[in-house]
């Protein structure tokens, strides 16, 4: 029995417990079950892109190209979804904020 399942055991509350390591995360959900923790969980929004037709090519040199796509790697993702992500990102931060001090 690993030390998260022991600390999970001794709690009388079924509680998610705190995790020191992603392998000791995945331990733990190796031998439970979500749904006995539904309660602990917040719902999010997801936006899922819709009809991409229209592509846009851009030249990286090839070392910039690596540190993408591991970035990439790290993440789970393609580099292309990673840099959508990464423009969609910054338009938003960068987006014009309606003025609304003068509206009356």
């Amino acid at each position: 029995m690993t030390r998260v399942q022991k600390r999970y055991h001794r709690s009388e509350k079924r509680k998610i417990p705190e995790f020191t390591s992603i392998e000791e995360e995945a331990a733990f959900w190796d031998t439970h079950d979500t749904t006995d923790f539904e309660d602990q969980f917040t719902p999010i929004k997801v936006r899922f892109a819709k009809r991409l037709s229209e592509g846009l090519t851009i030249r990286l040199d090839p070392e910039t190209l690596a540190e993408l796509r591991a970035r990439a790697r790290e993440r789970g993702l393609g580099p292309t979804t990673l840099v959508r992500m990464w423009i969609l990102e910054r338009l938003h931060e960068t987006a014009p904020q309606a003025d609304t001090s003068t509206r009356q």
